[in-house]
C-alpha cells in the first residue's frame, strides 16, 4: 500500500516538471485527477506549526504577514534508517541535511518566481523529506487566508489567495485539512468557512484544532473535538504545537511531540480523546486515508490515462506529418493539403457542412426584397409618364401610339433592376469568401503551415474576385437584354386605343389626358412585372453558374498551375511551420510521455494491490 503514495508523489513531480499545476490549460492535466491533501488555514492559525509537527523538523519560513506565497508540495518518505535529508525538485541531486537551509531555499525560490515583492504565484515548490520519523504522506501547503492586505501588498492579494486556495480544494479529489485555532470562535474560522463552501457535507474535510493549550481558563474544546459544535464526517483532531518561546529556543521537535502526548493524556478534559489527538496521530491517519483514497481512484485514473493517451496520439497524428525533403514530395504534400481544403469547401456548398444555405437565402429573401423596394409604381407615376412620353415625341405629336415613349418608360424602369442584380452577385461573393475562410480554419494541415495557409487564402479570394466579375457581367447582361428587346406579343394583346392618344391641336404639354397616361403607366407596369418575375428566376441561375459552380470546379486551378513552376526552395518556404504548432507538438509529446509513464506505473501498482 505504501507504494500508492510513492506513485502519486512520482506523478506529481513529473506533472510539475511539465508545467502541469492543475491550472486552466489547453492541454490535458493529470494533476487534477490525483488525490492530494491541501492544508488550509488563516494567517496565524498554526498551519506552519502543524506541518512541522507532522514532519518533526523546523523547515518552514516564518515571519509577519504573508510568508507562504507559493504552494508547497510536501512529499514525506519514510525510510528505515539513515540520516534525515530533504530534496527540492528544482535542485535535483542536492541533498539538504540542514533544515535551516531548507527554510532559506523555500524563501529564495519563492523570490525567484515572484521577485522580492509580496506577490503570490501559483507555481508550486516541490520538497521531498526522507526520514525515519515520518509516514508516507503528501501535503500541499497553501498561502494563509487573510482579510486585509498589509506591508505594501497589492489590494487584490486577498482575493488572489482565496482564488488559489479554491482552485485546489474545490476539486473532488482534494482532501481538505482545515486548520482552526481553538482560542478563536470557530464561526470566524477562515478554513472552516471556505471548506464548508466547497464541501458542505464535510465528506472530504479533516478538521484540525490548534492552540488548545492557549484557551481561556474555564473553557475547553471538547464539544468541537467530539463533533458536537461542528460535525464533519471524520473526527476532529486536536494538536498542541510549540509556543513561540519554544520556537525561539529551538526546542527539539521530538521532545515537543512527547509533551503534546503528555498534555492530552494528563488533561482531565481530553483524557478520553487522547488516543486520537496529536500531530503523530494526525500524520498516521492522513497517510492511511490518502492510501485508501488513492486505491479507490486507481480504476478511474487508469480509464482517464488510457483515454487521454488515445486523444494525445490522435492530435499528434493530425499535427505531425513530417515534411518531405525533395521537391516532388513537397509538391505532393502541398497538393494533398489543398485538396483537403477544397473538399471541405465543397462540403460546405453542398450542405454536408453548414454555410451553403446562406446562398439560397440571397435568392429567396434578399433578391425579392430588393426588387420589391424598387417600387415600379412610383417610377410610373402619372407625372413621370407624361414627362417621358412628351420628351419621346419631341415636337411631333404621335399619330397612333407613343411607341418611343413606351420604350423609354420600359427601359428606364428595367434599368433599376441592375442594382438588385449586382447586389445579389456581391452577396454571394461575400458568402463564398466567408466559406473559404471557415474551410481554411477547418483544414488542420493548414494550421501547421502559416505561409501556405496565407497563399491558399489569397489564391482562393483572387479566384472568387475573377468569378464575381464574370458573374457581374453575365447577370447585368440579362437585365440589358430585357431592356434592348421588348416582347411585342405582350403589347399586341393589350386593348387598342381608339382615340389615338390625344388632341394634336393642343399645346405639347396637353397632348395626353390623365386617363390615357394612367393606361400607359398600367401597361408598362404589367410588362415590367412580367420581366421582373422572369429575372428573379434567371439572375440566380447566372450567379450560380458563374460563381458557385465555378468555385466548386476550379477554385485553386490557377494556384495549382503556378505551383508547378516553383522550385524546391520556394516550395519549402510554403511549408514553414507555425512556431505555436511546433510548440504544441512538443508539449503534446512530453505530455504523452508523462501519461505513458504514469500508465505503466499505475498498472504495476494496481496489479500488486490486487
Amino acid at each position: 500500500m505504501e507504494n500508492l503514495i510513492s506513485l502519486v508523489n512520482k506523478i506529481q513531480r513529473a506533472c510539475t516538471a511539465l508545467g502541469d499545476h492543475g491550472e486552466e490549460s489547453a492541454l490535458p492535466t493529470l494533476w487534477d485527477s490525483l488525490p492530494a491533501i491541501a492544508v488550509v488555514g488563516g494567517q496565524s492559525s498554526g498551519k506552519s506549526s502543524v506541518l512541522e509537527s507532522v514532519v518533526g523538523k523546523d523547515f518552514l519560513p516564518r515571519g509577519a504577514g504573508i510568508v507562504t506565497r507559493r504552494p508547497l508540495v510536501l512529499q514525506l518518505h519514510r525510510i528505515d534508517e539513515g540520516r534525515e535529508y530533504a530534496e527540492f525538485m528544482h535542485l535535483p541531486r542536492k541533498k539538504f541535511t540542514d533544515f535551516a537551509a531548507v527554510r532559506k531555499e523555500i524563501s529564495d525560490e519563492t523570490d525567484r518566481e515572484t521577485g522580492r515583492t509580496k506577490q503570490i504565484s501559483t507555481v508550486p515548490i516541490h520538497l521531498s523529506i526522507y526520514s525515519p520519523n515520518v509516514v508516507n504522506l503528501t501535503l500541499v501547503d497553501l498561502p494563509g487566508l487573510t482579510k486585509v492586505a498589509v506591508d505594501g501588498q497589492p489590494e487584490g492579494i486577498v482575493q488572489d489567495i482565496e482564488n488559489m486556495v479554491r482552485s485546489y480544494i474545490e476539486k473532488p479529489n482534494c482532501i481538505i485539512l482545515a486548520i482552526s485555532p481553538a482560542n478563536q470562535d470557530l464561526a470566524t474560522s477562515d478554513a472552516i468557512k471556505i471548506s464548508r463552501e466547497v464541501d458542505p457535507k464535510g465528506e472530504r474535510t479533516f478538521g484540525v484544532l490548534t492552540k488548545i493549550d492557549l484557551m481561556d481558563k474555564g473553557t475547553d474544546a471538547v464539544d468541537i473535538l467530539e463533533g458536537k459544535s461542528y460535525k464533519l464526517q471524520f473526527p476532529w483532531i486536536g494538536v498542541v504545537n510549540r509556543s513561540q518561546a519554544d520556537i525561539n529556543k529551538s526546542v527539539d521537535m521530538i521532545a515537543a511531540r512527547r509533551r503534546e502526548r503528555e498534555y492530552f493524556q494528563t488533561s482531565p478534559e481530553y483524557q478520553h480523546l487522547a488516543q486520537r489527538m496529536g500531530s503523530e496521530h494526525l500524520g498516521k491517519m492522513l497517510s492511511k486515508h490518502l492510501e485508501q483514497v488513492i486505491k479507490s481512484r486507481i480504476p478511474g485514473l487508469q480509464s482517464l490515462i488510457n483515454k487521454t493517451i488515445s486523444d494525445l496520439e490522435s492530435e499528434l497524428s493530425r499535427l505531425g506529418k513530417p515534411v518531405a525533403t525533395d521537391a516532388g514530395g513537397k509538391l505532393y504534400m502541398i497538393m494533398e493539403i489543398c485538396r483537403s481544403f477544397d473538399q471541405i469547401f465543397k462540403e460546405r456548398l453542398d450542405g454536408i457542412r453548414p454555410g451553403g444555405d446562406k446562398i439560397y437565402l440571397v435568392f429567396d429573401n434578399q433578391l425579392p426584397a430588393a426588387l420589391k423596394r424598387l417600387q415600379f409604381d412610383k417610377h410610373l407615376s402619372i407625372d413621370n409618364v407624361r414627362k417621358l412620353i412628351c420628351e419621346a415625341d419631341g415636337y411631333q405629336p404621335h399619330l397612333i401610339a407613343p411607341e418611343q415613349g413606351y420604350r423609354r418608360l420600359i427601359e428606364s424602369t428595367l434599368t433599376t433592376i441592375r442594382g438588385p442584380a449586382e447586389a445579389a452577385v456581391d452577396a454571394v461573393h461575400a458568402i463564398l469568401k466567408e466559406l473559404v475562410q471557415k474551410s481554411i480554419s477547418e483544414t488542420m494541415e493548414l494550421k501547421q503551415y502559416p505561409t501556405l495557409r496565407a497563399e491558399v487564402s489569397n489564391a482562393a479570394i483572387e479566384s472568387l474576385e475573377r468569378m464575381r466579375e464574370e458573374s457581374r457581367k453575365a447577370t447585368l447582361q440579362l437585365v440589358d437584354m430585357e431592356c434592348c428587346y421588348l416582347t411585342v406579343e405582350f403589347f399586341r394583346k393589350l386593348p387598342q386605343d381608339v382615340e389615338k392618344g390625344g388632341n394634336p391641336t393642343h399645346s405639347i404639354f396637353d397632348r395626353y389626358n390623365d386617363s390615357y397616361l394612367r393606361r400607359i403607366g398600367s401597361n408598362v407596369l404589367s410588362y415590367v412585372n412580367m420581366v421582373c418575375a422572369s429575372l428573379r428566376n434567371s439572375i440566380p441561375k447566372s450567379v450560380v453558374y458563374c460563381q458557385v459552380r465555378e468555385a466548386k470546379r476550379s477554385l485553386l486551378d490557377y494556384f495549382f498551375a503556378e505551383l508547378g513552376k516553383k522550385e524546391t526552395k520556394q516550395l519549402s518556404s510554403l511549408l514553414d511551420e507555425d512556431p505555436a504548432v511546433m510548440q504544441r507538438r512538443t508539449s503534446l509529446a512530453k505530455r504523452l510521455e508523462l501519461y505513458r509513464s504514469a500508465q505503466a506505473e499505475i498498472d504495476a501498482v494496481a496489479w500488486a494491490a490486487k
